[in-house]
């Protein structure tokens, strides 16, 4: 017997915005989570606390490590975008460390 496949309820629009997320990150994810049409779509509730989170750290280690390492330290911020380009392609991705912290706190379903 074969599997049918999961029909994909992910729209263009919940793929654009959460793509958004990750690249102006931490403000359009606490956006996004403060409107209730948005916020109770599973998706973009996912990425939004994973690029909300993301976004905060990145916001407090990049300048420390942009000093330390004499600028190098900034192209972590390259991360967010390869993280949006996989949100807009609809996929359900872990980031280590973050996704676990975010589920342990119960902001989104295992």
């Amino acid at each position: 017997m074969s599997e049918e496949p999961k029909v994909n309820t992910i729209s263009s629009d919940d793929r654009l915005w959460a793509a958004l997320t990750y690249v102006f990150s931490p403000l359009v994810p606490i956006i996004l989570l403060l409107l209730d049409d948005y916020k109770n779509r599973p998706y973009l509730r996912y990425h939004s606390f994973q690029a909300l989170v993301v976004g905060i750290v990145l916001a407090i280690l990049v300048p420390i490590l942009a000093i330390v390492t004499f600028g190098c330290g900034a192209i972590l911020w390259l991360i967010m975008f390869y993280w949006a380009y996989k949100a807009y392609k609809g996929e359900w991705f872990e980031i280590p460390i973050v996704t676990d912290f975010v589920k342990n706190q119960g902001w989104v379903e295992s």
